[in-house]
């Protein structure tokens, strides 16, 4: 079969994303987590019922509750909310030592266990991810010391964690900072975070305010636009470049340069160093003090 490459002038629209939120205890990750679009809960931390604002849930309490999802029964959710990540793993890892006692001691995995959870867990994410839908997964936050310093960290157990950061698209942690809380995602020394959508640091509104309702669906939306602009930009980029590739080559004096130089600076540095190098190509040199590109030879005499 032919290899399917995905040109870079190729536009890459981004339709779902899967973002994770964590943050320390009590700051209301669950609420927020309810504020993205038409949400589905999985309860795995069965705390749903302390959000200010509870939608539809699955209390989890056995894995079994949630291996035979299927797409009919998300029809009608446009988010997955995984609360949390870690309780998650603790249930798959009851799950793992049910089925096969071997991958257990003392209710605890084995080293081959942790294979398992981590394998199995990566799988459930990926089922998530063929629904189609925006998946949340969210975590506490585990504090570790790093020599003097505190670094920020999900609270989740094993190989699992890696999976998570490298499945998350956006990651943002929940904070409180003067009495407000806010939503940041870019990475410091001593947290982690993805900010593709590079968002500023977000006022989390209270739940009272009606702006809190539908706050985290304009958040991954913001997210899913900026990424969406970015890649029409890169598209128009490299059209833009290919046209002075094929054009470039028929111009052949100075008017016909000059004529580009506007369109090359609107079209970025790769396109003004091609038409410098046509320029030089057909014996022509900047003229600074003019702005505009002249022959070698005058240029040189008016200078004298």
């Amino acid at each position: 079969m032919a290899l399917k490459i995905t040109r870079a002038s190729d536009p890459i629209t981004v339709e779902r994303l899967n973002t994770v939120i964590y943050g320390p205890p009590g700051l209301g990750k669950t609420s927020l987590a309810f504020t993205a679009e038409a949400p589905l809960l999985l309860d795995f931390d069965n705390g749903s019922h302390r959000a200010a604002n509870r939608k539809d849930a699955v209390l989890v309490s056995d894995w079994s509750d949630v291996a035979e999802m299927t797409a009919d029964d998300l029809e009608p959710f446009k988010t997955i909310i995984v609360d949390t990540a870690g309780r998650a793993l603790d249930v798959l890892t009851a799950d793992i030592i049910k089925t096969n006692p071997k991958l257990g001691r003392g209710g605890a995995l084995t080293l081959q266990g942790y294979g398992e959870l981590k394998s199995r867990f990566t799988s459930f994410l990926k089922l998530l991810n063929s629904f189609g839908k925006d998946v949340v997964l969210i975590a506490h936050m585990d504090e570790q010391r790093s020599g003097d310093d505190i670094v920020e960290r999900l609270d989740v157990q094993g190989g699992s964690k890696g999976e998570i950061y490298k499945a998350a698209d956006a990651m943002g942690r929940l904070v409180l900072a003067n009495g407000k809380r806010r939503l940041l995602f870019s990475p410091t020394d001593a947290a982690f975070g993805k900010n593709p959508g590079q968002l500023e640091p977000l006022l989390v509104p209270e739940t009272s305010s009606p702006s809190f309702d539908g706050f985290l669906a304009s958040v991954i939306q913001r997210i899913k636009d900026r990424l969406n602009e970015m890649t029409e930009a890169q598209r128009e980029a490299m059209a833009e470049q290919q046209w002075f590739r094929d054009t470039l080559p028929e111009v052949a004096d100075a008017d016909a340069i000059n004529a580009l130089i506007e369109r090359a600076n609107a079209a970025g540095p790769a396109c003004k160093v091609m038409l410098h190098n046509r320029a030089k190509e057909i014996g022509l040199i900047f003229d600074k003090s003019e702005g505009c590109y002249a022959e070698k030879q005058k240029a040189e005499s008016e200078a004298a």
